[in-house]
């Protein structure tokens, strides 16, 4: 990798010589600015204001506007002369938690390269201490014609710096937070805790850039003449949320069935019906006839039940009064050998 700068991480008396390089790249796609009548290319071109001329490189410089709007020059070497000990260097002031960085302060990324045999010992030696310490090292140091923080910490045996805003330049979040005073319940909590642990961790390395491959789809479908061209996306179902319960709950349905895990049922809150039970119990538009057919099933049952409670009654009836005659039979011949 091509370094960008070269200089030397200052560690107390140890002096150590290295080589910044880049350690992200940019993979978007660029776009050229066209006059859509006949597809020429836009260009801007550096054209002095007092001459109105086109200016090449070589004669460009730099400049500081006042506040009346002069311009006061500055050069290169106006720059290199200021009294800078990090115009070469990256100082180390600190070692602090890495937890004490805010993320917000994170800037552009590099990786810092031993310059040389000799910067190897010394290299080594504060890549080992930064991973035994367990912290990371906050430094200044200058590029770019300004002097800016940074923080190294160890990323596998490389040191690795992530430039850091000024404290001064992180926004205060003021009028950015709800007004509003809204009381969050437990239950709500709980399936917001649900979501988070079925959604669980992923693999950064399997996620990908689905808006540049649709891009690269696009040019090479618009190269060939006729090609197929990507699928429109979906339209987000936006808008307000009503329900926050139901929508946590089919949240983490989804989440459960994208990761074809069982769906558990979500007990739901005591004295609140949920709208799929409102839904299960509604009949459908099939419904009507299972509904009548149920009703008719259950008054021929009835009437069965009532057919047989009759039969059975005349039965007990029957056999009461054969019972009763053949009583009457036996009690009449006693008579008879009385007389």
């Amino acid at each position: 990798m091509r370094s960008i700068w070269n200089g030397a991480i200052s560690f107390g008396l140890v002096s150590i010589p290295i080589k910044l390089v880049n350690a992200t790249e940019n993979h978007s796609i660029s776009f050229r600015q066209i006059h859509t009548t006949d597809g020429g290319r836009i260009r801007y071109r550096k054209v002095c204001e007092l001459e109105e001329k086109e200016v090449p490189a070589s004669e460009i410089g730099k400049g500081y506007e006042d506040a009346d709007g002069s311009i006061i020059p500055i050069t290169d070497e106006d720059l290199a002369a200021l009294p800078l000990p990090t115009a070469k260097t990256i100082e180390i002031v600190a070692f602090v938690p890495a937890s004490s960085i805010d993320p917000l302060q994170m800037d552009a990324a590099y990786y810092l390269s031993a310059n040389g045999v000799p910067a190897v010992k010394p290299y080594t030696l504060l890549r080992e201490a930064l991973k035994r310490s367990q912290k990371v090292a906050v430094a200044k140091f200058a590029l770019r014609g300004r002097e800016r923080l940074g923080m190294l910490r160890v990323v596998d045996d490389v040191i690795a710096m992530h430039g850091l805003l000024w404290p001064d330049e992180i926004r205060m979040p003021q009028d950015v937070a709800p007004e509003a005073d809204v009381t969050v319940r437990e239950a709500e909590l709980d399936l917001a805790d649900a979501l988070m642990d079925t959604l669980g961790e992923v693999d950064l390395d399997s996620l990908h850039d689905d808006y540049r491959a649709a891009v690269e789809q696009l040019i090479a479908a618009k190269v060939e003449g006729g090609g197929v061209l990507p699928e429109a996306a979906p339209e987000e179902r936006g808008g307000q949320v009503i329900d926050l319960m139901a929508a946590l709950e089919g949240s983490v349905r989804a989440a459960k069935e994208a990761r074809g895990d069982e769906v558990a049922e979500v007990t739901p809150i005591k004295g609140r019906k949920r709208a799929t039970a409102r839904t299960s119990s509604a009949p459908k538009a099939s419904g009507g006839k299972k509904s009548t057919s149920t009703a008719a099933k259950k008054k021929t049952a009835a009437a069965k039940s009532t057919t047989t409670k009759s039969t059975t009654t005349k039965s007990t009836a029957a056999k009461k009064t054969a019972s009763a005659k053949s009583t009457a039979k036996k009690a009449s011949p006693r008579k008879r050998s009385s007389a």
